[in-house]
């Protein structure tokens, strides 16, 4: 949104949404020269005021009360008029390393040790998605003879999530039924062959293995293989609602912004039965190419949100990485009247930590 303010302009609505933001009260012109030194009589600032309301950036909830922030004038707000406090990005990150353990801990009670973290010190619902299966990288591929004829894939990924896919053998006659300890010894042989030429990589590259390159005599597993493993991949990879770790519910629904019953209900519905929409929008959404280093922040204030129950919120949400490539999503929830200097550099600091976190877990 493009909208030219003066200097003068600009710190009245600066001042105007802090405010609100610290009382949730309706602003005046007096509460700004009582309060603010902005250098300006009563008079003033209620003119300058009135061009903001005009602007579409403050509005009068009632004809006798103060103006309070709309969302085109939150959204200036972030876009121009704020930087991310550094202070409480250092105090999230160190938070992060002193009671998070990587050696210690899986994957999931990582994140989730995060989420909780970063509930309590944003004040704000926190979202942290599990990592796609999509980018999770292959730690361990085994092969094993379950009963007479019939194999188990099993794949493990970085995340120490296990995967499994059965497979039937070809039917021999029984005078040439291989012995069950031959096949436990073929198997094992191509199961090396995979480990060899698939860990570290993702599940998408599972189909690219050039069967080609397994001796002759264990073509045989090949050609059974590509079909198992297309199966399971397409499988795996299949579009499906994926966990959301959620914490801080009941923290946030203290605001007064939530003192409806059946706007709490929606909310409600929505982080515990359509998680499928909410991940959609906090990771499918995210910007495309970022700076290297600097993962980045995305903020939907108000109306900018897609999903009912949140229109009356902002989402702030970034990405955790492995190398270049998007895995997860961190965010905060939350009213429109938030600390978004706070919130933004929350944000910002888990992404930071969840990406070198990650990096830990790759084989």
């Amino acid at each position: 949104m493009q909208v030219h303010l003066t200097n003068r302009q600009q710190h009245i609505l600066s001042a105007t949404i802090r405010h609100y933001i610290a009382t949730a009260e309706p602003v005046g012109s007096k509460t700004l020269v009582d309060e603010y030194n902005l250098g300006v009589s009563s008079a003033t600032i209620r003119n300058v005021m009135g061009v903001l309301e005009k602007a579409g950036l403050l509005y009068q909830p009632h004809t006798s009360a103060g103006r309070v922030p709309s969302d085109s004038g939150y959204r200036i707000y972030v876009d121009q008029l704020i930087t991310p406090s550094e202070t409480l990005a250092r105090e999230v990150e160190l938070s992060l390393q002193k009671r998070l353990k990587w050696e210690d801990w899986s994957l999931e009670a990582l994140l989730q040790g995060a989420a909780h973290i970063l509930a309590t010190l944003s004040g704000c619902i926190t979202l942290i998605t599990m990592p796609q299966t999509a980018t999770a990288v292959l730690r361990h591929l085994q092969l094993v003879q379950i009963e007479t004829g019939r194999v188990m894939l099993i794949v493990v990924t970085d995340g120490y999530e296990t995967h499994s896919a059965l497979m039937d053998l070809p039917q021999a006659s029984e005078d040439t039924q291989p012995d069950a300890e031959v096949i436990d010894r073929e198997l094992q042989i191509v199961s090396n062959f995979l480990n060899s030429h698939l860990r570290g990589r993702s599940i998408t590259e599972l189909a690219s293995l050039k069967w080609s390159q397994l001796d002759r005599e264990f073509q045989i597993y090949g050609e059974l293989l590509k079909k198992s493993i297309a199966e399971f991949a397409h499988r795996t990879l299949a579009p499906s609602a994926t966990q959301i770790m959620v914490r801080g519910v009941a923290e946030v629904l203290r605001q007064p912004e939530f003192s409806e019953l059946q706007q709490v209900q929606m909310l409600i519905h929505l982080l515990e039965e359509e998680q499928d929409q909410l991940w959609r929008l906090i990771f499918e959404q995210q910007p495309e190419t970022e700076e290297v280093g600097k993962p980045r922040v995305t903020v939907r204030i108000g109306s900018e949100n897609p999903l009912e129950p949140i229109r009356t919120c902002s989402l702030i949400s970034s990405t955790y990485r492995r190398g270049s490539v998007a895995v997860g999503s961190v965010g905060v929830l939350g009213p429109t009247r938030l600390d978004y200097e706070g919130a933004i550099a929350v944000v910002a600091a888990a992404a930071d930590y969840l990406s070198e976190a990650f990096s830990y877990f790759n084989p």
